[in-house]
């Protein structure tokens, strides 16, 4: 069977102009139930799914990313609406990075802004993060465009029954090698967000046995005066 290139560019690129995010002000501002979370998640990503039986969220995920620290734990069984932001993360994380790799990069977003007060908090976050989504999506588009281009044109000497395979090995190839690129560039990122981390800790626990010993110190001078007194 002969592929229309022309035909095979254009789904692809409907499908990416169909890509689109969980807008914050689509979230209950209630807290939900496991099940609630689930179908409210599925409706909302159906649009990503590969088949349409694919489940974008089960009870097992997320009681397992609460088992790895992925996710804080629920409120008398009930998720508020951070939760539903980290659990968006999870989804567009755990299909390029380890569950190690995404708790080192959900953990510290958790500790300074799940549940923090003031006008900076996690919603914050993901509105500033996914308001990106539209323009990323459109050089995403350009660049893809003219991958197809380039592996259209490979392959000329082959013979004419494997080109149209050929044409699309290369390709995906092209694709794969992007895909590979960048997850090399944020596990890397990812390893010195854990060593700063590390060090902020580090400095943090430093400070605090400053502090500690100080007030020592100076409890017992405090009390070795009372005594000489």
């Amino acid at each position: 069977m002969t592929i229309d290139a022309k035909d095979l560019l254009n789904s692809i690129l409907s499908s990416l102009s169909r890509i689109d995010y969980i807008r914050p002000e689509s979230i209950p501002n209630i807290d939900l139930y496991m099940d609630q979370i689930t179908t409210f998640m599925d409706t909302q990503l159906a649009a990503s799914k590969r088949h349409p039986d694919d489940k974008i969220l089960t009870k097992t995920m997320i009681n397992n990313y609460a088992k790895n620290n992925l996710l804080p734990p629920p409120v008398k069984k009930k998720y508020s609406k951070e939760h539903i932001l980290m659990l968006i993360f999870i989804y567009y994380f755990k299909s390029i990075l380890s569950i190690n790799d995404i708790e080192s990069i959900l953990n510290p977003l958790a500790k300074r802004f799940f549940n923090a007060e003031g006008d900076f908090n996690l919603t914050t976050v993901y509105e500033e993060v996914f308001s990106l989504e539209r323009d990323e999506v459109k050089n995403l588009m350009k660049d893809i465009t003219k991958k197809f281009n380039t592996s259209s044109t490979t392959f000329a000497d082959a013979p004419e029954e494997d080109q149209d395979f050929l044409h699309t090995f290369s390709f995906i190839c092209m694709l794969s090698f992007d895909v590979f690129v960048k997850c090399m560039l944020i596990e890397k990122l990812i390893d010195e967000t854990k060593e700063m981390e590390k060090e902020a800790e580090d400095e943090q626990r430093a400070a605090e046995k400053k502090a500690s010993e100080g007030k020592k110190a100076s409890e017992k001078k405090t009390s070795e005066k009372k005594s000489n007194e």
